[in-house]
């Protein structure tokens, strides 16, 4: 999957637009985990609807194996939606209150009108049974299940067309702590069992470190670093990307280490400062931050950062 120059506006009034998605660039590729992470407002899950067609782009490009999906309509748009589907973030606020859960599941297959009656029950079991839930859950209303039940329903309708593209938009933050793992560990073997890409997108630092394979740092609708997981959480090249990753609890707080915090609230997106938008907020700003806005650039193989310092950030910040 690949977005090209990705961008979403919303009108506000009196002729002003707020910019919650600005012209981000990305691929992931087959069987990949991208992790996309960011504190809230930073339009990570703006990002992730416009992927799956919630809402059309106002500018840009989304495509898979060189298919474009934006603007798609009828039939064409069907199609698409069985490679790309979404893990929702409220997993009993996604489900028809009025349907069973074997209903749930069964839409998106009906929809595609493949498979008769006794097949699609047949394969409703089935992916249910994958997922963790019995013949007794499929009976139920989502009322009648826990938070975590629903989320394996959402699994489970998601997957049901065998899509090629997954977006999980904070699939476990509404979650029991007790229950996160479980599904956590879910996803993941699912991941790898039908090769999905998987765009995970969270505010969780440490579990993002646990299951992607890259990480994307969003901040005020852009993309200010991409690298490998384990490259960017232990030596993050933009400052605000180090204030996220110092965050991530240790297994040894015996240990000092140093925490890279930030100052001051995330401006507003309808008024953004000039430059870098993180200019007010970094220890490492100078005049060039105000007056140039950074662009990606890469800074060591398969990392890109958006920072006229980065390498100032890099030697200073080693977490």
């Amino acid at each position: 999957m690949a977005l090209e120059g990705v961008t979403k506006d919303y009108p506000v009034g009196k002729g002003r637009t707020l910019r919650a998605v600005d012209r981000v660039s990305l691929s992931v590729g087959r069987g990949e985990t991208l992790g996309i992470v960011g504190e809230s407002g930073c339009g990570k899950s703006t990002l992730g609807r416009l992927i799956v067609n919630l809402e059309p782009p106002s500018a840009g490009h989304i495509a898979i194996d060189g298919s474009t999906l934006s603007g798609l309509r009828g039939r064409k748009l069907t199609a698409m939606r069985k490679r790309v589907q979404m893990i929702f973030q409220d997993p009993v606020a996604s489900l028809n209150p009025r349907m069973l859960i074997s209903d749930s599941i069964a839409e998106p297959l009906r929809n595609d009108g493949t498979l008769g009656r006794a097949a699609i029950a047949k394969e409703v079991t089935r992916i249910a049974g994958i997922c963790g839930l019995s013949d007794h859950h499929l009976q139920r209303y989502p009322h009648e299940l826990s938070g975590g039940q629903c989320q394996r329903v959402g699994i489970a309708r998601a997957i049901a067309l065998r899509p090629d593209v997954i977006v999980a938009d904070e699939p476990v933050s509404a979650l029991d702590v007790s229950i996160q793992a479980q599904i956590l560990n879910l996803i993941v073997r699912l991941q790898r069992e039908f090769g999905l890409t998987l765009i995970f997108i969270s505010h969780d630092m440490a579990v993002v470190r646990h299951v992607a394979d890259r990480v994307a740092v969003m901040y005020l609708g852009r993309v200010v670093e991409l690298s490998d997981a384990a490259e960017i959480f232990a030596r993050p090249s933009h400052p605000y990307a180090a204030a996220l990753f110092s965050s991530v609890p240790r297994p040894r707080p015996d240990r000092r280490r140093h925490r890279a915090n930030v100052e001051g609230e995330l401006p507003s997106p309808i008024d953004p400062p000039s430059g870098c938008h993180f200019r007010p907020r970094c220890r490492f700003a100078t005049d060039i931050c105000a007056a140039e806005k950074p662009q990606l650039r890469a800074v060591a193989t398969g990392r890109t950062v958006a920072c006229h310092h980065a390498d100032a950030v890099r030697t200073a910040t080693e977490l």
